[in-house]
């Protein structure tokens, strides 16, 4: 075909030379030559007859003729196949001009075409040697592990390798910690229902209440391994005892994390795994409730927890089961892995039993946890108890101690786990005083208190019984908390004018203890006939303790009538018990718990409500238990001189 276009362009010349035409014709001719060469090089000859032919010009193209010819180059340049007129001689150099201006413009297109070509040419280039790198490095990681290390990596996981190899002995707290049931000291009742409600077929939630130190994590650990072993349990050998301090656990409104109950990483602003992210997958992080499933859940510090943390707790109790939720979640999409897909379709098993541990009060904990749960309460160590622990543990540490030590110890802590520190810390001191090379370690008296000094202990409770009279003196009990005290209240009354007299009581007392004092005064009237309006009389707590109860009512009524009437009041005796304007004692909260007050300062008689004998048993800690009704029975026991002889 190229060889055609090039006779014809022969054929012109050879014609133009016959014809003799003049120079003007000789030069539009030329002219009309080179825009073909021009045409035909940006083109191209076979592309040149092609269009030729489709736009009707083909035979004007071989003609001889001037006029023809550049009629045929205006149909290709123009690519009109309707132009048919021949033009005028004189109108060819306009039409020429024409037809070179619309060249121009073609071949200033081909060449930005062209560049653009080559480099759309030059990026498709680049992007597949990109993509052939990519997949030759993916199949490379697939057949060798990949080499992620470099110096400063590698350094660090050898100090970390250092560190493994480095370890001290255990701890004292490790190796004093209770390994048995009979190994916790004083808490038999409630280790036995604690025992009840877990070695069971059907195992309750539970919520332990008490004073710290008293050993409340540990018993519910050592009954897990002991319900393991139960007949029917639904505990199995790898039943974890999952356990967390209540005071970390915070409840975020946004659910960007949650360690108790589970969250969700979204793929945008929580960073979900790299895979996940990069398809936009949500992914699911189960939380504890899910680590302790078949097993235990132990909540320390439970009352520290966020309300509304509790009241979603409660939920996953309901269900046994915790449920996600995400935005980016979409059920449809295939790319979702199975285990994703069922976390939000089905969530995460969360079937355990829940043990929470608190030493506030049960009203701190939400209602309706406390309702799903049984309750044990944990009591208060005695002196005798914590002297036992001392015992227990200087036979695991293999010394010996004075025999006043654990007494000395007793004096100084009602926890378990404080009397332990103290005897570690002693047993310390007598190392520094011995010398390490002895093989035998004897722990002394001084020891003990070069201890309280340098941790500035203090006896925490002071012996305040006697087997005496006094009189304007009683004992009354107090609690706080799950821990029992014992109240001097002291009395003294001047006589006054008839009617003038007046009321002295602590200003730093309750409102509720200071109506005590005006109810005993009608009580007085009624035992005594006097009215105290006739006397000056002055009420103290000595300490100036606060009274948030009514339950000092009696304890006040008997100072009062010991103060005017000169009766001595027993003091080896305390007396608890609401007082009402008729003379009745009235039942008060707490008698457990003030009990363990009444002990440690030595009180050997505890008067009590009639209405409060059934929360205490007979001769609970050896003390002697006397129930009243009234007040009359009640100073009956207090003013008895014959008892204190006999004690």
């Amino acid at each position: 075909m190229k060889d055609f276009f090039n006779k014809l362009v022969r054929s012109g010349k050879s014609d133009r030379a016959a014809s003799g035409c003049s120079n003007q014709e000789d030069q539009l001719k030329r002219q009309v030559a080179a825009l073909y060469g021009l045409y035909t090089g940006v083109l191209g000859a076979e592309k040149v007859v092609l269009k030729a032919g489709k736009l009707g010009a083909l035979d004007l193209m071989r003609s001889a003729r001037l006029d023809e010819r550049v009629l045929a180059l205006q149909k290709l340049v123009f690519e009109d196949p309707t132009l048919d007129q021949l033009p005028a001689l004189e109108n060819i150099p306009e039409i020429l001009n024409e037809i070179e201006d619309e060249l121009a413009d073609l071949c200033a297109r081909r060449t930005v075409e062209d560049r653009i070509e080559k480099k759309i040419a030059e990026k498709m280039e680049e992007r597949h040697q990109e993509y052939v790198q990519e997949i030759r490095t993916q199949v490379i990681k697939e057949e060798s592990p990949a080499n992620v290390e470099n110096p400063q990596t590698l350094k660090k996981y050898a100090q970390l390798e250092k560190l493994e190899t480095r370890k001290l002995t255990c701890s004292a707290m490790e190796l004093l910690r209770p390994a048995t049931l009979d190994e916790i000291i004083g808490q038999e009742r409630a280790v036995e229902a604690l025992r009840a409600k877990l070695a069971s077929p059907y195992p309750q939630h539970l919520i332990l209440y008490g004073p710290p130190g008293v050993g409340k994590t540990t018993a519910a650990r050592l009954v897990l391994e002991e319900a393991k072993k139960t007949k029917g349990t639904p505990f199995a050998q790898e039943a974890p005892f999952v356990e967390v301090d209540g005071t970390s656990l915070r409840w975020d409104p946004r659910d960007v994390t949650n360690p108790l109950l589970g969250s969700v990483h979204d793929p945008i602003y929580q960073g979900a795994r790299r895979d996940l992210a990069d398809s936009g997958v949500p992914e699911p992080k189960p939380g504890l409730v899910t680590d302790a499933h078949g097993g235990i859940l132990f909540i320390d510090e439970i009352g520290e927890m966020d309300p509304m943390l509790q009241n979603k707790l409660l939920k996953v109790l309901e269900d046994k089961r915790v449920f996600f939720d995400s935005a980016y979640y979409d059920p449809s999409d295939n790319g979702i892995p199975k285990y994703i897909k069922k976390l939000f379709e089905e969530g995460a098993p969360a079937d355990f039993i829940l043990i929470g541990a608190t030493t506030r009060e049960a009203s701190d904990i939400t209602p309706a946890v406390r309702s799903r749960c049984a309750e044990i309460y944990f009591e208060p160590l005695t002196p005798k108890h914590i002297q036992e622990i001392v015992y227990n543990a200087a036979i695991k540490l293999a010394v010996a101690i004075e025999p006043e030590v654990p007494q000395l110890i007793s004096d100084y802590t009602i926890e378990g786990r404080k009397a332990v520190n103290i005897l570690s810390d002693a047993y310390s001191m007598a190392l520094m005083r011995v010398g390490q090379d002895q093989q035998l370690v004897s722990i002394t008296k001084g020891d003990v208190y070069r201890v309280a000094q340098v941790s500035r202990l203090s006896p925490y409770v002071n012996l305040k019984a006697a087997a005496t009279l006094e009189v304007g003196k009683v004992f009354g009990l107090g609690v706080s908390g799950y821990l029992g005290s014992v109240l001097e209240i002291e009395a003294v009354a001047f006589p006054a004018e008839k009617g003038k007299g007046s009321i002295r009581f602590n200003d730093t007392a309750g409102s509720m203890a200071k109506d005590s004092v005006f109810n005993a005064a009608a009580v007085v009237r009624k035992l005594t006939g006097q009215d105290l309006s006739s006397y000056d009389l002055h009420v103290n707590i000595i300490g100036g303790g606060r009274i948030d109860g009514p339950s000092a009512g009696t304890a006040i009524v008997s100072a009062i009538i010991s103060a005017i009437t000169g009766k001595p009041i027993r003091q080896d005796v305390a007396i608890t018990g609401e007082i009402s304007i008729q003379g009745r004692v009235k039942a008060v909260g707490g008698v457990f718990e003030k009990a363990y007050g009444a002990k440690q300062a030595g009180i050997v008689t505890m008067i009590i409500p009639q209405e409060n004998k059934a929360d205490i048993p007979e001769n609970h800690l050896g003390l002697i238990i006397r129930p009243v009704v009234t007040v009359e029975e009640a100073m009956a026991i207090l003013f008895d001189e014959i008892e204190v002889a006999s004690a």
